[in-house]
């Protein structure tokens, strides 16, 4: 990869062959799973299974480097409580904002029960009941992630779970950073566990002697915690596999080249393997988003990770028309869109797939990273075709409920039997027949 003096922001037009080449190139980004980190993953998951604790201690000690005895593994609440205590007053009242207001959005999500009245003595309708326990995987070692516990936690907390288990690598001497105790405090946090990587995913799928085991797990981590969660799923739900960064903004002629560019180094920044497009209406200005994205990775504090982002999986594509720039966003299914442009709100019956979208030339992904409300924990790898991101649904179970009385099935009960006899599944007739006094099938009659 060029060094980050040397980089040059990579500019196409999308109809010519070059252009179209790298594009599909792209489009093809899901990855299977690495079968080294896969058979790593197993042999740790298998571990912790087999000796619960005593793996889990051995596994902190080998990949954190720190010692930790299982009695060590909760973070007290009183050290949660502290650490809210301690933060500086400005990021305390930012996070307690931003769980205001994240808490407010998905409360808008929330689903209920409801029953009505199908026919005559048949009521329908659904039950909706919150998961009993649920764990919440929060990166951490020396990285710090107090949006990803508010993400994570906020949804939980709507949707009634009762057990909320948090797990988080330990850092150096087995300290937890405090903006994520902070967090999972404002947040509402049941447990808080010092465990992490694929030995914490085994725990809490399975159980130990000192971490009881959840029903779902959700939240990112490394290919490890990923291949992990693949590999417990069916013995618990989980929220899907998460993959590096993306963002695609669409710009018409009116975007500022800085806020495009600015889009496209924030997301790059994140991981070297991050993809990063703009679609620009028009070849004047994808040349200067282009400039302007040179001149801000030279000077990006992460310019090494920026600069090999941008040369493997970015670029600023110049296209004919805003139909032309939204049909191609739509192939993508980026995790993150941008709509910069000047009347968001009349483009948005048109967007397609997308994991969170921002509309305007002033919505900056970096509101969705950690502040207006709509959850940051989203598809990648174009899953937004057919998933959704982190909501309060990720964290109920909805049951259909059915009530009949005995006129309403008496009416249907012929129609229930011809399935039943066409099936084959002549006990399937006989459990409505049995509740209607008949023995045999009851003849139809000439409904015409």
């Amino acid at each position: 990869m060029p060094r980050a003096a040397e980089f040059r922001c990579r500019v196409l037009h999308g109809a010519t062959p070059a252009g179209e080449r790298f594009l599909a190139a792209l489009l093809d980004r899901h990855r299977d799973a690495d079968p080294r980190v896969e058979e790593a993953a197993r042999a740790i998951v298998a571990d912790v299974r087999a000796r619960g604790d005593v793996a889990l201690a051995e596994l902190t000690r080998r990949f954190d480097g720190v010692r930790l005895s299982p009695a060590r593994f909760a973070v007290p609440r009183a050290a949660r409580r502290r650490a809210l205590a301690g933060l500086p007053a400005a990021l305390r009242g930012a996070l307690e904002r931003a769980h205001t207001q994240i808490a407010a959005f998905h409360a808008r999500q929330m689903p209920g029960d409801d029953l009505y009245a199908a026919r005559p003595g048949a009521l329908l309708g659904q039950r909706v009941r919150a998961i009993d326990a649920v764990g919440l995987y929060v990166p951490g070692g020396r990285a710090r992630y107090p949006s990803s516990v508010l993400m994570n936690a906020v949804p939980a907390k709507i949707a009634g779970v009762p057990r909320i288990v948090m797990v988080t690598p330990p850092g150096p001497a087995g300290v937890v950073a405090p903006e994520v105790l902070a967090a999972a405090e404002i947040a509402g946090v049941d447990e808080v566990w010092r465990v992490g990587g694929a030995q914490a995913i085994a725990a809490l799928a399975y159980g130990t002697k000192t971490i009881r085991a959840v029903d779902k797990i959700v939240g990112p981590g490394n290919a490890y915690v990923t291949a992990a969660k693949r590999i417990v799923y069916g013995r618990v739900g989980i929220d899907g596999p998460a993959g590096p960064s993306e963002v695609v903004v669409i710009a018409d002629r009116d975007a500022s080249p800085a806020s495009v560019a600015a889009d496209l180094i924030a997301q790059a920044e994140h991981d070297p393997d991050a993809l990063a497009l703009a679609f620009v209406v028009g070849a004047a200005l994808a040349k200067a988003v282009a400039r302007e994205v040179e001149r801000r990775a030279a000077a990006a504090p992460r310019r090494a990770i920026v600069c090999e982002a941008l040369a493997a999986r970015g670029a600023v594509v110049s296209v004919a028309s805003l139909e032309e720039a939204l049909e191609r966003a739509h192939r993508f299914a980026p995790e993150h869109l941008v709509v910069a442009v000047s009347d968001p709100l009349a483009v948005l019956p048109q967007v397609g797939a997308a994991g969170s979208i921002f509309l305007g030339h002033d919505s900056p992904v970096t509101l969705g990273d950690y502040f207006a409300g709509p959850n940051h924990v989203l598809p990648t790898g174009g899953a937004a075709r057919f998933t959704s991101g982190l909501g309060v649904w990720d964290f109920v179970t909805i049951s259909s409920v059915t009530l009949y009385d005995r006129a309403a099935l008496a009416r249907e009960a012929d129609d229930v039997c011809a399935f039943a006899a066409a099936e084959g599944l002549h006990a399937h007739g006989e459990a409505v027949r049995a509740r209607l006094g008949t023995t045999a099938p009851r003849k139809r009659k000439d409904r015409r």
